[in-house]
């Protein structure tokens, strides 16, 4: 079962520093990442990218968006 980061609300770059905070605890897993902006989407996607961690989806949730990252 995926860790959920509930980052609806933040402003860049608090959704990408809660993401990496959660990253750097876990050697592996799944963490979905909400987020309620399109920045905030692109940020954690890229930031989760270059720390090895691959996005399984990324899509639209009415008016937040759902990033899903394993490693």
């Amino acid at each position: 079962m995926a860790t959920i980061i509930d980052a609806r609300g933040l402003s860049c770059p608090q959704p990408v520093l809660l993401t990496m905070s959660r990253i750097k605890e876990l050697s592996s897993g799944e963490l979905d990442v909400l987020v309620d902006n399109e920045a905030s989407r692109e940020n954690v996607i890229r930031a989760a990218s270059s720390q090895g961690w691959r996005v399984l989806k990324s899509e639209a949730q009415g008016e937040d968006f759902i990033v899903s990252i394993k490693k």
